[in-house]
């Protein structure tokens, strides 16, 4: 994991940034949320990938590109969460007092 943040920490950086524009974003975006089945089907992806590379199934280049799209997408949603939080601070506090 070490190697991966070395050489790849632009990218890791640019995820993350990237995750906290969209996370701003998504809290003025007013469209339909995603449906209870592809959640459901979604997370179970999800847990397969991250199994997938704590078992190291995934060999060679694969593998490598597996853990670095996971850590990528880890820190993606941490600057969605953290966008989306500081978005909903910064307009709950420019609210007049009623």
């Amino acid at each position: 994991m070490t190697a991966v943040a070395t050489f790849f920490w632009g990218w890791l950086l640019t995820a993350l940034l990237l995750g906290f524009c969209m996370g701003w974003i998504a809290v003025v975006h007013r469209a339909q949320g995603v449906p209870k089945v592809w959640i459901g089907w979604l997370s179970l992806l999800a847990i397969a990938l991250v199994a997938a590379s704590f078992t190291r199934i995934v060999p060679g280049r694969f593998g490598y590109w597996l853990d670095l799209f996971l850590v990528m997408f880890a820190l993606y949603l941490c600057g969605c969460a953290v966008g989306s939080w500081l978005r909903d601070w910064v307009v709950s506090r420019s609210k007049p007092a009623s």
